[in-house]
């Protein structure tokens, strides 16, 4: 097994999200060898999946859409994928640390109710500008918490549209739990929410007099709040089976989430969707 830092980089990262091994659960840190992996240094994990998901948040139709994964690390900069967007950390990890921290920027772009609208009734309120939210993420990673090479990582992104959509403001908390299930088969489970403001939740989720005629569903304004809270479970199994040399792999991707707050009571969720959100993903990457 490689370092665990790096472990966990590797499969955690290509999100942006159980019980250990017991035979890695029975080793001690000090006695697990040092070998060289591909991930020691300079890597590069490029991958393609098709996923599928609601239509818009708070949708109860699904679409399906390509999901490209471009993750790694160069010059000790970690860039990890973000919906579609990418956060780079600035702060090196070092080798055997017990904890490590975790600041950088991060850039998402969101195309919600830009395109793939399928309910006619929502469409009929028009389509909305694409946003794009810039801002910084922070967080630290405890190392080695159940065995040698498990994870427990907590994180926030504080994120600003700069693009004139929803000019509005998005925090994102996330916990996260990584462990290898064997050499060949790593899983993690993490737990998120989404708090946005008032710009945000106004932009996506009221219904003006203008789309209340338009569409005939009720005059609705939202408010700022917790917008979901949700669980997202990663399974990324290597297809030679050892994690540490890189190659061809598998990713599975699961996850569900809860409308909260004038988000959940808004019509577009209310009537015409469901507050019940589910998305799943299945790819194929490539890390050299």
């Amino acid at each position: 097994m490689k370092n665990p830092i790096i472990f966990r980089r590797a499969v955690l990262y290509s999100l942006g999200l159980g019980l250990s091994s017991p035979l890695l659960a029975q080793e001690d840190p000090a006695s697990v060898p040092v070998e060289r992996s591909v991930f020691d240094g300079d890597y590069l994990t490029a991958g393609l999946g098709v996923a599928v998901g609601p239509s818009y948040e708070g949708s109860d139709d699904y679409t399906i859409s390509p999901l490209p994964v471009i993750l790694g690390s160069i010059g000790g900069i970690d860039f990890q994928p973000r919906g579609p967007g990418i956060a780079l950390d600035f702060i090196p990890d070092k080798k055997g640390a017990k904890v490590d921290f975790i600041f950088g920027p991060v850039v998402r772009a969101r195309f919600d109710r830009q395109n793939s609208i399928k309910d006619p009734v929502v469409r009929s309120l028009g389509k909305l500008d694409f946003a794009v939210e810039v801002g910084p993420f922070a967080g630290l990673q405890i190392n080695r918490v159940l065995n040698p090479y498990d994870s427990l990582t907590a994180q926030v992104d504080l994120r600003w549209d700069v693009a004139g959509a929803h000019d509005g403001m998005v925090v994102f908390p996330s916990l996260t739990y990584f462990t290898p299930l064997s050499r060949s088969v790593v899983t993690s489970l993490a737990v998120s929410g989404e708090y946005v403001d008032d710009d945000y939740a106004d932009y996506y989720f009221s219904i003006s007099p203008a789309g209340s005629a338009a569409s005939g569903l009720p005059t609705f304004t939202a408010t700022s709040g917790w917008k979901n809270v949700g669980a997202t479970m990663l399974t990324a199994v290597d297809l030679d089976g050892d994690v540490t040399n890189g190659g061809w792999g598998l990713i599975f991707l699961g996850s569900y989430s809860r409308m909260l707050g004038d988000p959940k009571r808004s019509p577009v969720t209310s009537i015409r969707g469901s507050a019940n959100q589910f998305f799943g993903a299945v790819g194929v990457g490539y890390t050299f």
